[in-house]
């Protein structure tokens, strides 16, 4: 699970600075888990999104993008409330976000919804 910059942002999910509508730069759906070392509901989650990147390695990309770190990109997104998880599917739709911990079974149903995926491993 790959942490996000600014610069690796731009490269890898969506140049912001250069284009004002939605164009995911990626080829696989990709989740980006906003969050704070000091969070404690981000600590919950942070184990998961590592579960969810081996659960489906090769199908999702999963990141991480510090909000103390990286303001600039917790504004772009008008980040507000931790941790908030953005769903980026492939092609043209736009991404959704879910603020609040959910349990993995709720991003387990997420990722089959929003990504139309079907679940590698035993619920």
């Amino acid at each position: 699970m790959e942490h996000l910059t600014k610069n690796t942002f731009i490269e890898k999910i969506f140049d912001y600075e250069n284009g004002s509508e939605w164009n995911y730069l990626g080829s696989l759906p990709s989740i980006i888990d906003f969050y704070a070392d000091w969070c404690g509901p981000c600590k919950m989650v942070g184990p998961i999104m590592e579960e969810l990147a081996s659960d489906f390695d090769g199908k999702v990309n999963i990141y991480k993008i510090n909000t103390d770190q990286e303001q600039e990109l917790s504004s772009v997104f008008g980040i507000k409330s931790i941790p908030s998880v953005l769903f980026i599917p492939t092609g043209s739709q736009l991404p959704r976000m879910s603020v609040g911990a959910l349990p993995k079974e709720g991003y387990i149903q997420a990722i089959k919804d929003i990504f139309s995926i079907d679940v590698p491993i035993a619920e």
